[in-house]
């Protein structure tokens, strides 16, 4: 997946979502991602659950498309 496939996705899962989907620099393969995502959907939850959020918005591309997601969640008044 692109990075730009990355974005769409997560977008479309988590409600008034908006993330921000990069390569990772450095001696990473193209399936390194660095993703922040910004949504009031995170208000109450634990770092855990807003992250298991994440990854459920990406289901199966976890597994086949992207290696390792380097994430980083908050809510818009953070």
């Amino acid at each position: 997946m692109t990075p730009e496939e990355v974005e769409e996705t997560i977008e479309a899962a988590i409600e008034e979502c908006e993330a921000t989907v990069e390569r990772a620099r450095g001696d990473h393969d193209d399936d390194h991602l660095r993703t922040t995502v910004v949504s009031p959907a995170f208000e109450g939850l634990s770092l855990l659950e807003q992250h298991d959020l994440v990854y459920d918005a990406l289901g199966e591309a976890m597994t086949t498309d992207v290696h390792a997601l380097e994430l980083t969640t908050r809510t818009p008044e953070e």
